[in-house]
């Protein structure tokens, strides 16, 4: 898989300037990519949710936007074979690149990973403001209350952060703030609409502390 997605990462334009792990990043995104997939399952099409048909955590929407036009049961995973569309390609093109997450997955794979689970599940603005607060909140950051894609000052105040606490304790730190912010979200959710609440026990079992802290302090630069 990871071979695929090094593929992917390279026809995104997503790979930071001087990119000479580029094996060990596709690797890192590989396995975010595998963590997305056991949550999300295969072909899902419950009329509780309002993302509707999906396959592999792409909404039929979504696969439409890409240019899929068959049946979304048979919506593929991987790019691999005759298919040029594929959820792969969808989370590293929208769910990685667009909102800036590649930096942070040399840096950090661990929080990137958090962000990227976060934006397939309820798009990336929310994470992204989370970040910035997060990182104002721990490491004295001034970034801007924003829901834009990452850029470089939001990088550095990682950097930042990193420096100041170390690699490990920044880590945790970070993902125990984020997933704190997103399980209040999904609470605001749930009792803002009832439909939403059948959902709200598997948000939580599934997207709060999925990421590993074991794996935290394994990024490079």
């Amino acid at each position: 898989m990871a071979e695929g997605v090094e593929s992917l990462i390279e026809g995104s334009a997503a790979a930071p300037a001087g990119w000479t792990a580029k094996g060990a990043i596709a690797a890192a995104v590989a396995v975010i990519l595998a963590g997305v997939y056991a949550v999300e399952g295969g072909y899902v099409n419950d009329a509780r949710d309002p993302g509707g048909a999906t396959s592999f955590g792409v909404t039929e929407q979504v696969a439409r936007d890409y240019g899929y036009r068959g049946d979304m049961r048979r919506f593929p995973q991987h790019c691999d074979g005759p298919a040029t569309i594929c959820a792969d390609d969808v989370y590293v093109r929208s769910y990685i690149a667009a909102p800036g997450y590649m930096p942070l997955v040399e840096i950090e794979p661990a929080v990137a990973g958090e962000l990227i689970d976060t934006a397939v599940n309820m798009g990336p603005r929310r994470p992204n403001r989370w970040y910035r607060q997060t990182l104002n909140a721990l490491g004295g950051a001034r970034l801007p209350d924003s829901t834009a894609a990452l850029g470089p000052a939001d990088v550095e105040a990682y950097r930042m952060l990193r420096a100041k606490l170390g690699g490990s304790p920044a880590c945790i730190a970070t993902l125990d703030a984020l997933d704190a912010r997103q399980a209040t979200e999904y609470r605001r959710l749930a009792a803002a609409n009832p439909k939403l609440r059948a959902f709200l026990k598997g948000w939580l079992r599934h997207r709060i502390g999925n990421v590993d802290r074991r794996s935290c302090g394994k990024g490079g630069r």
